[in-house]
């Protein structure tokens, strides 16, 4: 959002508790807060400054615009604890042609995960992508899958979800294959 001027948008903020990576162990978002959490995103292309420049714990300001009808922030810049702005400046600056954005060649293994939902996750428009887990895995699915799965994205929902995820020392994401919700998860235990 290089053509948005940040000090013209709200401010929000809050305590990094986690960060949210993307199916290619990108850094795609970060979550602020314990109760309420709540949700900023940011594009792929800024992950390795938000990493280099934010750790968990830290005091973020984020200026941003919310989205129609759902919890996230789209984050255009965000001030670290020290004062540095990350700025989304686009992928391309300076004239520069739009390319494909590099994807990191990563090795995704079948993985599964199961546990609470915390809260829903959302794409920089609004649109239903998945949901973070009570131990800190990201679901990650496509927006027609995760609309049709709603009721399994839901805080407090208790899923089981099978798939193909990457784990690094920022996170752990699944791309779901498949979904189940787990009913008498009290029996379980």
């Amino acid at each position: 959002m290089h053509w948005i001027d940040p000090a013209s948008l709200p401010e929000t903020r809050g305590t990094v508790t986690r960060f949210l990576l993307n199916p290619h162990g990108e850094l795609d978002g970060l979550v602020l807060g314990a109760r309420p959490l709540r949700q900023v995103h940011f594009p792929p292309h800024l992950s390795r400054q938000i990493a280099r420049l934010v750790a968990a714990g830290d005091a973020v300001r984020v200026r941003g615009v919310k989205a129609r009808g759902a919890p996230v922030i789209a984050a255009v810049s965000i001030t670290t604890t020290t004062g540095k702005v990350i700025l989304d400046e686009g992928p391309h600056r300076n004239g520069e042609k739009p390319h494909r954005p590099h994807r990191p060649d990563i090795a995704r293994s079948p993985m599964e995960a199961s546990g609470e939902v915390l809260l829903p996750l959302y794409g920089p428009t609004g649109e239903l992508r998945g949901a973070l887990l009570d131990d800190g895995t990201s679901l990650r699915m496509p927006p027609h899958a995760a609309t049709a799965l709603a009721s399994y994205l839901a805080p407090g929902a208790h899923v089981h979800a099978w798939g193909h995820g990457v784990r690094n020392r920022h996170g752990r994401t699944v791309e779901v294959d498949e979904i189940a919700e787990l009913v008498d998860v009290e029996a379980n235990r």
